[in-house]
């Protein structure tokens, strides 16, 4: 990768170049400025010598931990007002709280007691996997922004595998998803185990490749357990080559129902990609659902909402998060009548055979919802 291409990669995925993104210190007066977004996390990252924080080191071992996230009175929908090493909790993101597990079983029964004293209707979960150049704490205010943007009433939880947080450990983060998916699998079947309502994971760029690497093997070991266990999937802009997707997708079978992959024409980061992998698209700006035909699949296209080109259109865009916030809008993207969806937001949605594109407007918010 050139100069110029790492400098149009970080413009794109808008995750800051700084030794900041490394570090955090706990502030528990934090607990009574902003809102309080827990979240629990699992990750492979080798902890940080000289912190008590992580690395983009791999370690062979799945740390454990919750985390309460503060964020900021002023928040605004779509953006995280990063603080990293010198929060102010009246203006940014910051670690309110932390609590470290012992190991897997003390997880699981933090998990269990979670979603037990939850009201019935906030007893799912939501799993998040972040994309490349993700530092440990991109990945957690992430999650907490998605959470609370959106107002997901379930537990958030995180997987942070050991991306390089680099514009050029591109390579690196490829190896790292390799690494990472028999913790994924671990994870997983612990989440499975504390007994909540429903599972959601949600995947970005190349966190995509290592969800559907980790669900691919565990169809091999366990046939139908993702379509039974998970209560849905949803990628961000995937930084996958589609036709690896249709062979992944092909090895699973019975994928996960709903299947929402959210793709970008401009998405510019995804481009790169595609002259970096020397393909023609990746499956984040496939823009004709043609290529998935065979799968159940819901292609929900963003490019009109994606003026600043960016590589997370989904978490960035307030006008986005409004239009799918509204429970109505999201149940027409996720109707198990397939066929009856092209009545429902006339104009916007094409079926072809199993896969279903959706092409989503701003001017769908001037409609009555």
């Amino acid at each position: 990768m050139n100069r110029r291409q790492m400098i149009v990669l970080m413009a794109a995925t808008g995750v800051a170049a700084c030794n900041d993104r490394y570090h955090s210190p706990i502030l528990p007066q934090a607990e009574e400025i902003g809102t309080i977004q827990p979240v629990f996390v699992a990750t492979q990252r080798e902890p940080a010598p000289d912190t008590e924080w992580f690395s983009s080191e791999r370690s062979g071992q799945t740390h454990y931990l919750s985390l309460d996230v503060s964020i900021p009175p002023g928040h605004k929908k779509g953006k995280i007002e990063y603080g990293f090493a010198h929060p102010d909790p009246e203006k940014s993101f910051a670690i309110a709280a932390r609590h470290d597990f012992a190991g897997r079983e003390a997880f699981r029964a933090a998990l269990r007691r979670t979603i037990g004293q939850a009201p019935p209707n906030k007893r799912e979960i939501v799993l998040y996997i972040h994309g490349y150049n993700n530092s440990f704490f991109d990945g957690v205010f992430r999650t907490a922004q998605m959470i609370q943007d959106f107002d997901v009433p379930a537990i958030a939880v995180h997987y942070s595998w050991p991306s390089a947080a680099h514009p050029l450990g591109y390579t690196y983060d490829r190896d790292s998803l390799l690494f990472s998916r028999d913790g994924l699998e671990q994870l997983l079947y612990d989440l499975r185990s504390t007994g909540p309502r429903r599972i959601v994971v949600v995947a970005h760029s190349l966190g995509t490749m290592l969800l559907m690497e980790t669900l691919r093997q565990i169809e091999i070991a366990r046939p139908g357990w993702s379509r039974q266990a998970l209560g849905g999937v949803v990628l961000i802009s995937p930084d996958l080559d589609v036709e690896v997707f249709r062979m992944q997708a092909k090895r699973i079978r019975a994928l996960p129902q709903p299947f929402a992959i959210f793709t970008s024409s401009r998405d510019k980061a995804l481009a790169l990609s595609a002259r970096i992998n020397g393909a023609a698209t990746r499956l984040g700006n496939l823009t004709n659902p043609t290529a998935l035909a065979d799968f159940p699949v819901t292609l929900v296209d963003v490019s009109q909402f994606n003026s600043s080109n960016s590589h997370f259109t989904l978490g960035t865009s307030p006008a986005l998060i409004s239009l799918l916030s509204n429970s109505t809008t999201l149940d027409v993207a996720f109707q198990g009548d397939r066929a009856g969806r092209s009545g429902l937001l006339p104009g916007t949605v094409l079926t072809v055979r199993n896969a279903t594109q959706m092409i989503l407007s701003p001017d769908l918010l001037l409609e009555k919802i």
